[in-house]
């Protein structure tokens, strides 16, 4: 009943029209935060054009069928080439989807021996992948460096019986509180202890580091990264994802990844559309810096309005509020009807019970008119919240 009533509002919502910092919802227009475009690639004019291209040339079938048997093809293997060096590992393996390949890679690289350590805020795919492992999986608070220590000794205790390994897992950026996995720390602890860490950046890849290569540049640990995993759908606004590691790793995954030894291969277009994002990246600094300067515009100027953002330290913008769902629901109401802003509402059990979680990704398609308008409009809405004018049925704006 509840589905069905937030269906087409608060759950699967339309945003039609062109991609970009406003879109239509419901036939209004709207300042938009809940887009990964994270770049402004998606209506890049070079990336529409390369798109159109590629898709008139060779259609979304060509190649036909899975790498392995049929499905292969000298851009794909381009791509591979170009996402190694600039990621700086000996090579890569494309992934038809970030969250099935996430899953599969996991599933691949351990067995019922081996044990997982991972961080207790990891994504739902990488949870999704453990619930495949045979053997034992140790969780340790987020980001608790200490705590991971207990775990590792744990873990090593069993491997020295099991004759296996470990695997610690964890986010480069954590796509909901925007803080970054203590790669560092964690890249330190291979010191005392034998393991390989495997980072989900997602939400790093593209908007962290110098180059935009991710949280283990930023961090200055890329090279004790073993296995990194990126994907096309943030920074790149596209479909598809990647893996890089050593040649021995990459070769051992493209013959038992099941997601993509079973699955056709990326449809060419999207190959090709994925090396001209991948160059802008590379060529284009102005992509990310243009990123950044919403983020720090953003993010500065709410906690100036004395909004609690939490320990973000990325694009990913939470706006922490006090209230209940009901009170959310009428919150996120009052925006879009009367304010003409859109963007996501996060409530328990993601978050604890009475606290209301928004959360803005900027990007480099927003401008610094977008954030003085949103903070203007998130401080009214701030007085309605206090004032109890979203406890009922009905919203009225300040």
């Amino acid at each position: 009943m509840h589905a069905k009533n937030a269906h087409g509002y608060f759950t699967f919502p339309k945003l039609e029209g062109e991609i970009g910092n406003k879109m239509i919802f419901r036939g209004k227009k709207q300042l938009i935060w809940s887009l990964n475009n994270y770049l402004g690639l998606a209506n890049h004019p070079e990336v529409r054009r390369v798109d159109a291209e590629a898709s008139k040339q060779y259609g979304l079938a060509t190649p036909m069928g899975a790498r392995m048997m049929s499905g292969n093809s000298d851009l794909h293997e381009e791509l591979e080439a170009q996402l190694s060096d600039f990621m700086r590992k000996e090579d890569t393996i494309l992934l038809n989807y970030g969250y099935q390949g996430m899953v599969s890679a996991i599933d691949a690289l351990v067995d019922r021996h081996d044990v997982i350590v991972y961080d207790s805020e990891a994504h739902a795919c990488i949870i999704d992948g453990l619930r495949l492992h045979m053997g034992k999986r140790f969780v340790y608070p987020h980001n608790d460096i200490e705590n991971l220590q207990k775990q590792l000794e744990r873990a090593t205790h069993l491997t020295e019986i099991s004759g296996g390994a470990i695997l610690v897992i964890t986010e480069g950026v954590f796509g909901m509180s925007g803080d970054q996995g203590k790669l560092k720390e964690i890249v330190e602890l291979k010191k005392k202890y034998d393991f390989r860490l495997f980072v989900d950046d997602a939400h790093g890849f593209g908007t962290m580091g110098k180059t935009g290569a991710g949280t283990g540049e930023e961090q200055g640990v890329q090279d004790g990264i073993d296995i990194y995993f990126g994907t096309f759908a943030k920074a790149m606004a596209s479909i598809g994802a990647f893996i890089s590691s050593t040649q021995s790793v990459v070769e051992y995954l493209r013959y038992n990844m099941r997601s993509q030894i079973f699955a056709k291969s990326l449809p060419m277009p999207l190959v090709i559309g994925a090396m001209k994002r991948l160059e802008l990246l590379r060529t284009q600094p102005e992509l990310k810096n243009n990123l950044w300067k919403i983020v720090h515009a953003l993010q500065s100027s709410l906690t100036k309005a004395g909004f609690e953002i939490g320990n973000t330290q990325s694009p990913v913008t939470p706006v922490y509020l006090n209230g209940t769902i009901p009170e959310a629901t009428n919150l996120i109401l009052d925006l879009r009807e009367n304010y003409d802003i859109f963007c996501s509402m996060v409530v328990y059990p993601v978050v604890p019970k009475g606290i209301i979680m928004l959360r803005l990704i900027p990007t480099a398609a927003h401008t610094l008119e977008d954030v003085d308008y949103t903070i203007a409009a998130f401080s009214k809405v701030l007085v309605n919240l206090k004032e109890g004018k979203y406890v009922g049925d009905t919203v009225v704006s300040g």
